[in-house]
């Protein structure tokens, strides 16, 4: 993609959420439908999300034992831990997840639901598709992504435990105690309020590449994969805006 291309692109994306803004915010509100979309985008995610957490939690506990006990800090383990899933590792990974199923669902629906021609007969209906499509989507996401975040954290925290005590004894109490005293105000709430972000992007992104994409249903399949490659470096780069942030208030 040329430079002005990328810039058309940008600009069109900044629109479409503009968009979102002006339009997704006014009555009539599609109640049912973003309870609909909440529950699939959310609910249904969290199993892989869950088995994603477990995962994570325990090969990163597994992976740092032998180097913390090298240096006779095994104790250390679980501060270690809770400061690297909940600041950085379970937002990013869940986000990344959530941008790979989530993102290209929303991608591929709206761009079959384009090239079949069903948003042209919305219109024609007199329904106004962006607020149903799109708006209860990007709702959808921005609210369900935090809530997946702080389970898929709480699932890895618990199989870090359990990883902790295949090779020892350490009691629920401990472990929890040594997490939240090594936890502070500012590795917490920016973990958690850049979630609503990331969840905004994959919303917009998804909703961008599937409401406009052409081509037939070839444009289907590049709409779900574009979908899940611009949200996947856009998360990044707003991780790294996060850190930035975070920096200069202090808060890390």
């Amino acid at each position: 993609m040329s430079n002005s291309a990328l810039l058309d692109e940008t600009g069109a994306m900044t629109r479409f959420a503009g968009r979102f803004f002006s339009e997704g915010f006014r009555p009539r509100y599609e109640i049912h439908e973003l309870l609909r979309q909440c529950y699939i985008i959310g609910y249904q995610s969290l199993p892989l999300v869950g088995i994603t957490g477990f995962i994570m939690g325990m090969v990163l506990t597994l992976q740092s034992r032998p180097t913390m006990a090298q240096f006779g800090a095994e104790s250390w383990i679980p501060t270690m831990v809770g400061l690297t899933i909940i600041r950085e590792m379970g937002p990013i990974i869940t986000a990344l997840i959530f941008a790979g199923k989530i993102g290209s669902s929303i991608g591929a629906e709206l761009g079959s639901m384009r090239v079949t021609e069903q948003i042209d007969a919305m219109e024609v209906s007199g329904t106004n598709p962006f607020k149903y499509l799109v708006a209860t989507r990007v709702i959808a996401t921005t609210l369900m992504l935090p809530v997946l975040t702080v389970m898929a954290d709480a699932i890895a925290l618990f199989a870090s435990y359990l990883g902790i005590n295949l090779k020892g004894v350490t009691t629920m109490a401990l472990f929890t105690n040594n997490i939240l005293t090594g936890l502070a105000f500012g590795d917490v709430v920016p973990a958690v309020i850049k979630t609503f972000f990331f969840g905004f992007a994959i919303g917009v992104i998804g909703c961008y590449k599937g409401y406009n994409s052409e081509k037939g249903t070839e444009g289907v399949g590049q709409a779900a994969n574009s979908a899940v490659v611009v949200s996947s470096l856009v998360i990044f780069i707003l991780d790294l805006l996060a850190v930035q942030i975070t920096g200069l208030l202090g808060l890390n």
